[in-house]
């Protein structure tokens, strides 16, 4: 999917929310996206969300709460006690609309899925040279 449709997709998805929670995820959006500003806004997974080399994360509105998910747990190693406030399984961070993550949080989770992605990317070029 092309930079513009994901753009323009959740444009339409963010309008579609009521507050607080378009709020939120607007927020989110923001956040995560000077986070990783080389990444292109995707759908994955049916949700709004980033992709640089594979979809990094992805975020949505639920009736009572927002959730973050960082595609994969392996990010979360090292920040058990930050994160434990919101962390509701292995992959997935859930809060109120009006209790969201701290944007300092929400921006290393998303650095470390860029990292990951790319150490990902780099090994199936290492693999492709040597096959």
């Amino acid at each position: 999917m092309g930079q513009e449709s994901g753009k323009a997709r959740i444009d339409a998805y963010i309008e579609g929310l009521e507050s607080p929670f378009r709020e939120a995820i607007s927020h989110l959006r923001q956040v995560i996206g000077a986070a990783a500003p080389e990444a292109d806004e995707i759908i994955t997974y049916a949700m709004p969300g980033i992709g640089l080399d594979g979809p990094l994360v992805s975020y949505c509105a639920f009736k009572k709460h927002c959730s973050l998910f960082p595609m994969g747990n392996a990010v979360f190693i090292g920040m058990e006690e930050e994160i434990a406030p919101w962390r509701t399984s292995k992959g997935t961070l859930q809060f109120p609309p009006d209790a969201l993550p701290p944007d300092a949080l929400i921006a290393r989770i998303v650095q470390a899925r860029v990292a990951e992605n790319r150490a990902k990317a780099e090994a199936k070029k290492v693999k492709r040279r040597k096959g």
